[in-house]
C-alpha cells in the first residue's frame, strides 16, 4: 500500500481523499483530504472499515500530529436532499481538499470518479486499501462521523444513531416508525421519502 509511486514521478505534495456516510437515512456525508510525507511512520493505515474502533481511534490521533496537512469538510443534510447523494458526496471531497493548508499537486481519491475540479489526480478504485493517503482520509472522515453521530444521538435520543451511525437498520426503521422523521433526515432517501408520503 503506497503513495510513492506518484512521488517518485515529481509531484512533491499528494493528497488522498475519500468520504464516509452515503449509505445512511440521517447525517452529513463526511470527506477528508490527506497529504502524508512519503516517510511518514504511520504503522497500521488500512480501510478504516476494515479496523476497529479502538485501532482507528489511535491512528485518527497519530495522523492528525503525523500528516504534513489535511482537512475534514462535509456536504449537509440539504445539500443531499438538494443535490443526490452522488453529487453531494463529490462536493464534500472538493471542499476537504480546497481545505488542506498546502495546496496539492496531486490528487489520489477513493473510488471510480473526480470531482470538478483543476487539480491533477485519479481515482482509485478500492482505494482506501491501496493508497496510504486515502486510508488515512478514510479513517479521520469515519472517526469524524461517528463521533457526530453519537453526539447527534444525545440531541435526538431514541432512533439509535450512536449504535447504527444513521444506517437503515432493522432498529433505525422501527424508530422512524414510532417517533416520525427527524431534521438530521434525509428526505430524498426512500425510506425516509416513504414514511413522509
Amino acid at each position: 500500500m503506497t503513495d510513492k509511486l506518484e512521488y517518485g514521478a515529481g509531484y512533491t505534495w499528494v493528497a488522498g481523499v475519500d468520504e464516509v456516510g452515503r449509505g445512511p437515512l440521517a447525517g452529513d456525508v463526511v470527506a477528508a483530504a490527506v497529504i502524508l510525507k512519503p516517510s511518514h511512520g504511520i504503522v497500521g493505515l488500512a480501510d478504516s472499515k476494515k479496523l476497529s474502533e479502538k485501532k482507528r481511534d489511535r491512528l485518527f490521533d497519530e495522523i492528525r500530529a503525523k500528516a504534513v496537512c489535511f482537512s475534514v469538510a462535509r456536504a449537509s443534510v440539504a445539500e443531499i436532499d438538494e443535490l443526490n447523494i452522488l453529487q453531494a458526496s463529490l462536493l464534500a471531497m472538493k471542499r476537504a481538499v480546497e481545505g488542506l493548508d498546502q495546496s496539492p499537486d496531486y490528487v489520489l481519491v477513493d473510488g471510480n470518479r473526480l470531482p470538478k475540479w483543476a487539480y491533477h489526480g485519479e481515482a482509485v478504485v478500492k482505494g482506501d486499501s491501496k493508497v496510504e493517503s486515502i486510508s488515512a482520509a478514510s479513517i479521520l472522515a469515519k472517526v469524524t462521523r461517528d463521533r457526530e453521530m453519537t453526539e447527534l444521538d444525545r440531541l435526538y435520543p431514541g432512533y439509535g444513531l450512536a449504535q447504527h451511525k444513521g444506517y437503515p437498520t432493522k432498529l433505525h426503521m422501527e424508530a422512524l416508525q414510532q417517533l416520525g422523521v427527524s431534521v438530521i433526515h434525509r428526505r430524498s432517501f426512500g425510506p425516509v421519502k416513504a414514511l413522509l408520503d
